[in-house]
């Protein structure tokens, strides 16, 4: 075990979150989709977090981050903000780096794609790619930040990056009845633990894996994050190798149990919704829809599913 205490964000820090970057993201909308109209018997409310900055809900808390950062040490090192990515945080830092005058350097694993670097460089960060997995990203990010001076903006395992990705939860509370249960794509589980927390045990809400990618549901069984394997169509957004400390002690204090997916269930659910609702996601961005619709028993009663993003091509959604 480590033995590092974890460090979670309050509810309170949620609430600071959505007070300090609420002039900075948007408030994403919720729509409700009959019983049926997604192949399950049960009403669906779909969270359109891909309108988003930059196509993810990876902006909050980048934005959170670097604004605590830079309060914490009253300006910037001029080496600016440095971070790990598998496409879609790298995304959300550069984007905020840009917005607030600062110099951007990514470290991307090198299966990262096309329609996610490409964006990154479109927002001035300087990219680079590394071989290997997230975790050698990251750990090329940490090391840039120690030599360099350069701001490291963690994806997933810091407080003020779940606290921001929280504010996604407090537009839940205002968004979907009480009491209906939520799910959220997972990775390393940022966004899991912050939207778990702001909701504050208002709605209960699952973490929805790939099963090619089972970091949270491996942490959850061994009582503490442990490497898994990982591939899969998600693995640029959700192939964490090891789900965060904060993740865990959230899903353990909370008894959640995971939800898994095939590639093949993601796939399904990412060709549904451009057929039924002409929304393009990717694998990630559709893996908390492919748990409903996998696994409808859970939710007898409906279910709020948050579509988390949208960075992918068209056509391989659309089968072109």
């Amino acid at each position: 075990m480590n033995a590092q205490p974890v460090t979670i964000p309050s509810l309170n820090d949620i609430a600071s979150a959505a007070r300090r970057i609420r002039n900075v993201v948007r408030r994403t909308p919720v729509i409700q989709v009959a019983a049926g109209e997604l192949d399950v018997p049960i009403p669906v409310n779909l969270k359109l977090e891909f309108l988003q900055h930059t196509g993810s809900f990876k902006v909050r808390g980048a934005s959170n981050a670097l604004a605590l950062l830079r309060a914490a040490e009253r300006g910037a090192p001029t080496a600016g903000v440095c971070c790990a990515s598998g496409g879609n945080h790298g995304a959300a830092v550069a984007w905020a780096a840009r917005e607030a005058g600062l110099p951007a350097t990514v470290f991307v694993p090198d299966f990262s794609p096309r329609t996610k670097t490409d964006v990154i460089e479109s927002l001035g960060a300087r990219l680079r790619r590394v071989e290997g997995f997230y975790a050698d990203a990251l750990a090329a990010s940490q090391d840039h930040a120690r030599h360099e001076g350069a701001f490291h903006i963690d994806a997933y395992d810091d407080p003020q990056t779940v606290a921001g990705q929280g504010t996604l939860g407090l537009e839940l509370a205002k968004q979907v009845p009480e009491g209906q249960p939520v799910l959220v794509g997972c990775g390393g589980g940022g966004l899991y633990a912050g939207v778990a927390l702001a909701l504050d045990g208002r709605n209960r809400v699952t973490a929805a894996e790939p099963s090619s990618a089972p970091s949270l549901t491996a942490a959850l069984e061994a009582g503490e994050p442990v490497d898994v394997e990982v591939g899969g169509i998600a693995l640029d957004s959700l192939g964490a190798r090891r789900a965060g400390r904060i993740a865990t002690a959230v899903g353990l204090s909370l008894g959640m149990k995971t939800l898994t997916v095939a590639d093949e269930d993601i796939a399904a659910a990412r060709a549904l919704l451009w057929q039924r609702l002409r929304i393009v996601a990717e694998p990630g961005g559709a893996t908390a829809l492919a748990a409903l619709l996998a696994h409808p028993e859970h939710f007898p009663d409906g279910a709020t599913v948050v579509v988390s993003g949208a960075n992918t091509a068209p056509s391989s959604s659309i089968g072109c």
